[in-house]
């Protein structure tokens, strides 16, 4: 027997693309109303020094977990470089994690490959971050407040440099 759909729905699933807009053209993050305490897994930074997320406090962080195997990972890495070129200094910083099993060096090929020229490089064993960070899927990026506090989460790429993004950022610090 046939399934008969309803007018309002068939009209609603038509407009829904209008009405939705781009998935760009808007805040990345759902700001948390209860900045959540983060634990750290150990992050090698590309002089070979161990770091936690306490190394970072006092500035906003946008900590971006990314490996070169994931395609949605590489596609926003331009847009992260762009974001650490126009908003990064005293106040804010990207720290991209990649959490390759291949080690540091092949995040470093990388970022040479494509031209990635104002970003830093970090990296961490992927169960480590995984247990520490609770996340599910690549790319994930969380919102760090200046006391290494999470206040957003965003799980899938974005464009970093992008104005809603910029603004959002710079408004939270």
């Amino acid at each position: 027997m046939p399934t008969l759909i309803g007018r309002r729905a068939v009209l609603g699933a038509l407009a829904a693309p209008l009405v939705a807009g781009s998935a760009e053209a808007r805040p990345p993050f759902r700001l948390r109303k209860d900045p959540q305490p983060l634990l750290s897994p150990p992050i090698l930074d590309e002089t070979g020094t161990t770091r936690k997320l306490d190394d970072f406090a006092g500035r906003v962080i946008l900590l971006n977990i990314w490996a070169t195997w994931c395609p949605p990972c590489r596609e926003e890495m331009p847009t992260l470089d762009g974001l650490r070129s126009r908003l990064g200094g005293a106040d804010f910083a990207v720290l991209p994690l990649c959490i390759d099993d291949a080690g540091i060096g092949r995040g470093r090929r990388f970022y040479d490959e494509i031209g990635i020229v104002d970003l830093p490089l970090y990296w961490a064993e992927a169960l480590r971050v995984q247990l520490a960070l609770a996340f599910i899927g690549l790319p994930t990026t969380l919102l760090i407040d200046r006391q290494s506090r999470e206040i957003g989460r965003l799980q899938g790429p974005f464009a970093w440099d992008s104005e809603d993004a910029v603004a959002q950022i710079a408004g939270a610090f």
